[in-house]
């Protein structure tokens, strides 16, 4: 992986493949780059492609706990682009990823950008009585901080529990068995740092970006699983309403990462549409 220093001097470290138009892929919460290698390398023929490990993700040294913001993410993400020089990126960003694309548009503007790609995700993740569009459609606030404690219990467990106890059956399931699939991640979650990830969550989890949706004058694709651990369909046609320039896919039998349920239908949906750009 290459490095840079951020602007509080944090190494921010990424893969870059191939020539041409920039494509930055930004992993979910938990998750690194090797969520979008795949996706990265197949694309790499004909375009930039970049995949880093967000600060405080990946088998890296931790960063401070108070830097474990989104803000300091999309910072992050700007020092990137601004390294590189690149203008007309195309950012593509799954769950923890799209927040960030947000949050640097929020906070950086379009300029940098010819298009974002948003992989099942809410604007605002805490639902209340005006909003029941977040996780679960019921995770409100005492329920969200009930979550954080856990994790601080168990992180591995309560990132488990959080997928197992939502919306897809096939997950609930899984996980009441033990399934391979889980013990696997159980594995793998138990070697990231807890504290700093759980940090993250609570920035996320603060966040709307519901009032943004409709200034952003870019083509969005929209890609979302028809039985998401999380969100409803209700969820991707809402933000479909309120973007500018919309194009939705919902995957069917996908659950929160339709993109590797549908591999080979993604990379095509993803490279049509950087190519209509």
């Amino acid at each position: 992986m290459e490095t840079l220093l951020s602007s509080d001097q944090h190494p921010i470290r990424y893969v870059s493949l191939g020539r041409g138009q920039a494509v930055i892929f930004l992993h979910g919460w938990t998750s690194g780059a090797r969520e979008w290698l795949p996706f990265a390398t197949e694309l790499s023929d004909n375009l930039h492609t970049f995949c880093w490990d967000a600060r405080g993700h990946g088998q890296h040294p931790p960063p401070r706990l108070e830097s474990m913001q989104i803000s300091q993410m999309a910072d992050d993400l700007e020092q990137l682009l601004e390294h590189h020089g690149i203008r007309d990126a195309v950012l593509v960003g799954h769950s923890m990823g799209a927040l960030i694309s947000w949050e640097y548009i929020r906070n950086y503007g379009l300029g940098r950008l010819a298009g974002i790609c948003i992989v099942d995700q809410s604007p605002k993740l805490v639902t209340d009585s005006d909003w029941p569009l977040g996780i679960y459609g019921d995770f409100d606030y005492d329920r969200n901080q009930a979550f954080i404690q856990r994790l601080g219990e168990d992180f591995a467990e309560g990132v488990l529990e959080l997928a197992a106890n939502g919306l897809n059956p096939r997950s609930r399931e899984n996980y009441a068995q033990n399934s391979r699939g889980f013990q696997q991640m159980r594995d793998y979650l138990r070697g990231l740092n807890g504290p700093s990830l759980t940090r993250c969550w609570d920035s996320l989890t603060q966040q709307d970006y519901r009032e943004l949706l409709p200034t952003i004058d870019r083509p969005a694709l929209m890609i979302y699983g028809d039985t998401s651990q999380f969100y409803t369909r209700e969820v991707p046609e809402w933000i479909e309403a309120h973007l500018p320039h919309p194009e939705l896919h919902i995957y069917p039998k996908a659950d929160h990462s339709p993109h590797l349920w549908h591999k080979e239908q993604f990379a095509h949906h993803l490279r049509q549409w950087i190519r209509r750009l």
